[in-house]
């Protein structure tokens, strides 16, 4: 399998339907919001009602040692070096890089722990029944274009930004 076939694979796996029990064990089509999980989740927007029935984003993708077991062994080396509150530090650190003005493609690039979108650029088209983990949805649903937000899965803080 090349390289960029394997990190196609793990991106699925990564934000495609999750173990029975998981975040996808509930309906695909499931509109409600999520609670918070951190101080570093977008509560606000997910508190809102969905503003759109598809969304094109992109996303930074954080996570930490303790959720190696969703990565089937394919967890980045960053996360199993990192704690829960460490990654909430990264996560803290590029959204005030974003907020400064930061290139969200830049630190896609160098900061996601999620190799195939970060490496190739690919946004995901997002809607209610994509087979994308539901908190990723519920996000990217409600967020506006050229609005960022946060939202924490079995894999990790999101941080993702919408484009159309």
């Amino acid at each position: 399998m090349t390289r960029l076939a394997f990190s196609l694979a793990l991106l699925i796996a990564a934000c495609g339907p999750g173990a029975p029990g998981g975040p996808m064990s509930g309906k695909l089509n499931d509109p409600g919001p999520v609670s918070s999980q951190s101080a570093v989740v977008s509560s606000e927007i997910l508190s809102r009602e969905p503003v759109a029935n598809v969304a094109i984003v992109k996303h930074i993708l954080i996570s930490w040692k303790d959720l190696e077991d969703s990565f089937q062994g394919h967890q980045d080396a960053r996360a199993q070096a990192r704690s829960k509150a460490q990654a909430e530090g990264e996560v803290k650190s590029l959204l005030g890089q974003l907020k400064a003005g930061g290139d969200f493609e830049a630190l896609m690039k160098a900061n996601s722990e999620d190799v195939g979108s970060a490496r190739s650029n690919t946004p995901f088209t997002v809607s209610p029944d994509a087979q994308l983990v539901i908190e990723f949805r519920q996000l990217s649903l409600r967020l506006n274009v050229g609005e960022i937000g946060v939202c924490q899965s079995d894999f990790g803080f999101h941080i993702i930004k919408r484009y159309q």
